[in-house]
């Protein structure tokens, strides 16, 4: 776990999360104006404003995703295991989000592939936050794997526990940026901004990992590909709990595609795309 200083710490658990409130109350005025100025029946007539809407939809997507990060930041100081965790099938789980992700990747040129040595595994987890980790490295994936290229997502169960990998055909990671790819947000250059994003989402990851009582490693070569791993402990709750399909409210916006955004073209975010 990483050690943060004074400054570190203010930044990531007071600071951020301000900047993070501040945003989503001005980026909802402007959701709601947008909706107005070209609502779905207009959109679903005219493919010129279905169009320039969409733009509005993607960068308010991207933003969307952006602030969550921020809000998610605090808990990058904290190296303690999550409270809120239940028996639950990662096997599941992860085909669940492949399919979703699945059509979005084609669209892209990108084919997403799922495999996993067993049918079901169920681990102590917390679902929201694995789902989100997943569709972190998804979104990692597709955004540096040219069109023609392929993501896999691979679940392998060992004595100890299972180890959920993301791999990519992409442009692969610079060997000198490997060590600090998880806290590039923290690099220490105040004028050099991690490509196409803030850098938290790789952080996040790991502090999910972490608070499973896991890790997060990284292989990577340069015009080859990248393979993130996370590996989370063979644990369950002696307790069986019989668990409710996943009813999770996200504010009436796609989660899939909101954790993608930053990957999507601007095609996904057509009114016929997200209904």
């Amino acid at each position: 776990m990483r050690q943060f200083n004074e400054e570190e710490k203010k930044l990531v658990t007071q600071v951020l999360p301000a900047v993070a409130q501040e945003l989503r109350g001005a980026m909802t005025n402007i959701y709601i104006a947008a909706g107005r100025l070209a609502p779905v029946e207009v959109r679903e007539r005219d493919e010129t404003v279905d169009r320039n809407a969409a733009i509005l939809a993607q960068s308010f997507y991207r933003m969307n995703r952006m602030v969550s990060n921020l809000s998610e930041a605090a808990e990058l100081a904290s190296d303690t295991l999550f409270a809120t965790r239940e028996n639950d099938d990662i096997v599941g789980l992860a085909r669940s989000v492949c399919e979703r992700a699945e059509s979005l990747f084609e669209d892209e040129g990108v084919t997403l592939c799922f495999e996993s040595d067993s049918m079901s595994t169920i681990i102590l987890m917390d679902a929201v936050r694995i789902e989100r980790l997943l569709l972190n490295l998804l979104s990692n994936a597709l955004k540096f794997t040219p069109k023609g290229g392929m993501v896999t997502v691979r679940l392998r169960k060992t004595e100890r526990g299972v180890r959920l990998s993301v791999s990519d055909t992409g442009c692969g990671i610079p060997a000198g940026e490997l060590e600090t790819v998880f806290e590039r947000f923290l690099d220490g250059d105040p004028f050099r901004i991690p490509p196409r994003s803030l850098g938290l989402g790789l952080a996040i990851c790991r502090r999910i990992a972490q608070g499973h009582g896991g890790s997060i490693v990284v292989e990577s070569r340069e015009d080859e590909g990248t393979c993130f791993t996370v590996f989370l402990p063979n644990r369950r709750d002696d307790i069986a709990i019989v668990r409710q399909p996943r009813t999770e409210y996200h504010g009436g916006f796609n989660q899939t595609v909101l954790e993608l955004s930053d990957a999507l073209g601007v095609n996904a975010f057509l009114c016929r795309m997200m209904d």
